[in-house]
């Protein structure tokens, strides 16, 4: 009986992070194809503004008066009909672009809700969670390689498939699956039914009565800053590798969640080898490296330097961002740990992510001008300019970051972030 929950919520991760592979690594392909080119940036502006929004959702109301499956359901299946009907918006932008914030308003809470779903149907949170949630990152890999290599057969000779809407399709029918599907997995009421919830605990500000110290400010300010240069990867490297020759370009990028799932398994030998701060910074030097390649490799599109940039997504989120949960869950007590986990990411995959969408699309509109592609070498002066930015961040983050206490308890506890 144990195993068959594990695989039904396996299942479930599966679905919910292939939807968002689907058309998240396709998109601004897309939108370029359909004389969208200038306006790329926004599907990831609105996905942020969900990721803003989403905590307020699940903590006022759907933790409170629903059960979990059935609020999973619903909206995985609403935000599957808002994503089929949304390429019939494409000659209208501001229409197109509303109907894909109308989307990530559905789909964005449902990650919390799968975790809560997870967690409450498992006995073994620490060893059982990290083998349903791998299934997450197989099932964005699954997507991009279905993209690539699958809708291809149902497009016209040298038409790419992330050029035209079957990725969207492929969402909408992939989120009305799971939204049935949800319905049928295990019964799960309302984890904070009868509690108060108010609006400072949604957004961490009674957590940061406790956590309030000067290097987790610092830790706070670099994840928020880290996440502006992010912004332009997640956006940008489906344009450029289009410009620079690359043809499978949602199988391409699924090389970063392959090297993500690897140095997942090898955190906890590096965790405990460089601690948190180095840990961390090493993360942060991944995204400066990262984009370097991507800058020297740019003017004669130089393979291995551009794949190995993308390989790098391992280090620049495990080492980053999975590791910053780690040393958040070290500083946290059981009251505070659900808030102290929702700020970081309010912070990180909204506020951060936010502004440095805005800002890279900014950019790159510059770049472009009246053109409309970029030439390799404005790639290649495009680039520096988020290597440079997460440059300057990492070297605030390791002058002014010292936390002995967490870096105490990662050798005294030995910590394994798989459990």
């Amino acid at each position: 009986m144990k195993k068959f929950i594990q695989a039904r919520l396996s299942l479930m991760m599966f679905l919910e992070f292939f939807i968002w592979g689907a058309w998240y690594t396709a998109i601004a392909v897309y939108m370029s194809a359909s004389g969208m080119g200038d306006l790329t940036h926004w599907p990831f502006t609105v996905n942020p503004i969900a990721a803003i929004a989403a905590p307020f959702f699940v903590g006022l109301i759907a933790d409170r008066y629903f059960a979990t499956e059935k609020v999973l359901g619903t909206l995985h299946i609403i935000g599957g009909i808002i994503m089929f009907m949304t390429p019939f918006a494409v000659e209208s932008p501001l229409v197109f672009i509303l109907m894909l914030l109308a989307y990530n308003l559905c789909y964005m809470p449902t990650i919390s809700l799968a975790n809560t779903l997870a967690f409450h149907n498992i006995e073994d949170q620490e060893k059982e969670f990290p083998v349903i949630r791998v299934f997450g990152t197989i099932g964005w890999i699954v997507a991009g390689l279905m993209v690539s290599f699958f809708l291809v057969l149902f497009v016209a000779d040298g038409v790419q498939p992330e050029a035209t809407a079957l990725p969207l399709y492929l969402t909408a029918a992939a989120s009305i699956i799971l939204g049935i599907y949800s319905f049928s997995l295990p019964h799960t009421p309302p984890p904070a039914k009868g509690q108060q919830v108010s609006v400072r605990s949604i957004i961490g500000l009674d957590a940061m009565k406790h956590l309030g110290s000067k290097s987790f400010y610092v830790f706070l300010a670099s994840s928020l800053l880290i996440c502006i240069p992010l912004a332009a990867y997640y956006n940008f490297t489906q344009i450029f590798l289009g410009d620079t020759g690359f043809e499978q370009i949602a199988a391409t990028q699924t090389i970063g969640q392959v090297s993500e799932v690897v140095f997942m398994l090898l955190m906890p030998f590096f965790f405990i080898r460089l601690g948190v701060k180095w840990m961390l910074g090493v993360g942060m030097f991944a995204w400066v490296l990262r984009y370097a390649l991507f800058a020297l490799g740019a003017p004669d599109a130089v393979t291995w330097m551009i794949l190995a940039g993308i390989a790098l997504h391992g280090i620049c989120y495990d080492f980053f961002f999975v590791a910053g949960q780690i040393y958040v869950d070290l500083k946290s007590n059981d009251k505070i740990r659900g808030q102290a986990q929702g700020l970081i990411v309010l912070i990180t995959y909204g506020v951060g992510m936010l502004i440095g969408a805005q800002l890279a699309g900014t950019t790159y509109n510059l770049f472009l001008g009246d053109q409309t592609a970029l030439t390799l070498d404005q790639w290649h002066d495009f680039w520096w300019i988020p290597a440079i930015f997460a440059a300057v961040v990492m070297i605030f983050f390791l002058l002014f970051f010292y936390d002995r206490d967490a870096e105490e308890q990662v050798i005294d506890e030995e910590i394994n972030p798989l459990g």
